[in-house]
């Protein structure tokens, strides 16, 4: 089992899909490793927020990851 990555707003459009799944890392930078130069670049912006099966993280370091973990990458809000 792997972990499933979900894209939001722009970076689906970058990802090329709303869903991935690719294999276990124990990290969220290994996984980001892995993926694309130019997805992996959008992912690392800073702006990006990332939630860990539903919660939000506030340091991408802190989390270990297990297998079946979703990862939500939530680009910038913007609107008035």
């Amino acid at each position: 089992m792997g972990i499933k990555l979900v894209f939001l707003g722009r970076i689906e459009d970058v990802a090329g899909a709303g869903e991935l799944t690719v294999p276990f890392a124990a990290s969220i930078e290994a996984v980001l490793a892995d993926l694309e130069p130019e997805l992996a670049r959008a992912l690392r912006e800073p702006r990006v927020k990332l939630a860990v099966n539903g919660i939000l993280l506030r340091d991408t370091d802190a989390p270990v990851l297990r297998h079946g973990d979703e990862i939500a990458f939530l680009p910038p809000v913007s609107g008035g």
